[in-house]
Parts: structure tokens; C-alpha cells; sequence
């Protein structure tokens, strides 16, 4: 069964086509999402949306294009929706967090540290760039599938992701770039 297909039959409220189309775009779907929020958290919470979005829109679907093309559209919109409602409750200010610090080694800590450091060296490449590296690296896709997914030529989409990975190999390097 086609995307296109899968779609037309979820708005028939076919769930196990809307678990087989999950299951083919979830990878590419939160990586486009990741690279806009910067934010594992936010990037999973924003996941959700999409997808309910997919489920509860596929009966207006019009196959124009490629549909994850539609399902990243809906994810954009979703997303830059997010960042307006975090722009007027940013202006609040938080309290100071209390209580002592433990001294004491926690591996998800480590880890979370590490997350962050990548997450601030891809906030230093530009939107394009990190779209380009979170497709082929952490959705597993192809350059030909992210330049199809992008609607760019591969070639341009080999090069700026070649770019990019130097980059970033020099960001983390020397961070204070």
C-alpha cells in the first residue's frame, strides 16, 4: 500500500493503515521536528500533535505532492505555532530552583550533558544544515531520500551535508567558535 493510499484509507478511519504510515515516516517526521525545536522533549510532545493532525486530517488530504512533504507541513506549522505560545510565556519569570546538589555520579545526567553539547552545536549550523544531517543521520535516511523529502538536488544536498559535518566536527572540537 502507497502512502497516498494509506492516508485515503486512515480517513476512513483504517488504524492499521495510519500504524503502517507511522511506522514508515515516524524516523524522518521526528528528526524535521528535532531540527527545528533543538529540543528531544519538545520534538516528542510536537510528534504527537503531528500525527493526531494526520489522523484527524487525512479525509482532507489532496495528493499534490509527496505526503510526508504534507505531514512536514503540518509538523512546520505545528512547531512555529509552539514557538509564538513559548514567545509570550518566555516573558515570565521563573523562580530560583532550591534545595542541595548531590553529589553523586548519574549516567542519565552524563548523557543528557552530552545530548546538550550536540543540541547547542547544531543550533550553531543553519536550519537547512541541521534538517540535512538529522535526515541522514538520525532518521537512517538516504541523501537521495532527503533531497527528494526537501526537494533539492542531490547534489547540493551531498555537498551541504558534507559541509555541515565539518562544521560541526569543528564546533565540537572547539566550542568556543
Amino acid at each position: 500500500m502507497t502512502q497516498e493510499e494509506m492516508i485515503q484509507a486512515m480517513a476512513g478511519g483504517d488504524r492499521e493503515a495510519f500504524r503502517q504510515f507511522y511506522q514508515e515516516t515516524a524516523r524522518p517526521v521526528y528528526s524535521f521536528i528535532l531540527s527545528l525545536t533543538k529540543s528531544p522533549y519538545e520534538a516528542e510532545d510536537l510528534m504527537q500533535e503531528t500525527y493526531l493532525c494526520v489522523w484527524t486530517k487525512a479525509g482532507s488530504y489532496v495528493p499534490l505532492g509527496k505526503p510526508l512533504a504534507w505531514v512536514f507541513t503540518i509538523a512546520r506549522n505545528l512547531c512555529y505555532m509552539r514557538f509564538r505560545e513559548q514567545k509570550m510565556v518566555s516573558n515570565v519569570a521563573l523562580e530560583d530552583l532550591e534545595g542541595k546538589e548531590e553529589g553523586a555520579y548519574c549516567e542519565s545526567l552524563e548523557q543528557a550533558a552530552d545530548r546538550k553539547v550536540l543540541l547547542d552545536a547544531l543550533g550553531k549550523i543553519s536550519e537547512e544544515e541541521r534538517q540535512i544531517v538529522l535526515l541522514h543521520t538520525a532518521a537512517g535516511m538516504k541523501h537521495r531520500e532527503v533531497a527528494q523529502t526537501l526537494e533539492m538536488p542531490l547534489a547540493t544536498v551531498l555537498s551541504k551535508y558534507n559541509r555541515s559535518m565539518k562544521k560541526l566536527q569543528n564546533i565540537l572540537k572547539y566550542p568556543g567558535i
